[in-house]
C-alpha cells in the first residue's frame, strides 16, 4: 500500500501559480504539526487586481471568508474558491485551495467551529516574483 504525501500539481495552471502545501505538514487527523504551518493558494494570477486593492487598502488583519464543503461539492470535487475579510468587507475571489488539499482546510474549519471560535483562517498577502500570492496560516487553527 502506497501513501502519497505530495499532492499532484494542477498542470492547467502556470508552474508559479499552483500553490503549495504538503501532507507532511499534518498529523494523521489533519492537525497541523506546527503553529507556523502555511498553505499558499493556487490560481492567484487571475486575481492580481483584487489582491492589489487589498494591499492598497492597508488592512492588516486578513481572514478567510469560506465555509465547509457541502456534500454536493465533495461529490463533484469542486475547487474551493477563497475570499477574504478585509476590514469590514468581503473581497472577491483571491485564489483556490491547491487540488487535493481541500480536506486540510475543511478539517481546519470544522476544528474552529467545534471549539466555538469564528470559522476564519488567518491569511496574508505576499509579494513574489510572480505577483501577489495569498498564504493561509493553517497552523493557527490548532
Amino acid at each position: 500500500m502506497a501513501f502519497w504525501n505530495r499532492v499532484p500539481a494542477d498542470r492547467s495552471l502556470a508552474r508559479n501559480d499552483r500553490g503549495s502545501g504538503s501532507f507532511n505538514d499534518y498529523r494523521y487527523n489533519l492537525l497541523p504539526n506546527s503553529a507556523r504551518t502555511t498553505l499558499r493558494l493556487a490560481n492567484s494570477a487571475a486575481c492580481q487586481d483584487e489582491l492589489q486593492r487589498i494591499v492598497d487598502s492597508g488592512e492588516g488583519a486578513l481572514e478567510t471568508a469560506i465555509s465547509r464543503r457541502s456534500l454536493e461539492e465533495e461529490r463533484t470535487d469542486a475547487p474551493m474558491d477563497i475570499r477574504l475579510f478585509s476590514g469590514s468587507r468581503v473581497t472577491g475571489v483571491v485564489g483556490t485551495i491547491p487540488r487535493g488539499l481541500e480536506p486540510v482546510v475543511d478539517e481546519a474549519l470544522g476544528r474552529l467551529g467545534a471549539a466555538g471560535r469564528k470559522t476564519r483562517i488567518p491569511a496574508s498577502v505576499q509579494k513574489t516574483r510572480s505577483g501577489w500570492r495569498v498564504d493561509l496560516f493553517i497552523g493557527r487553527t490548532r
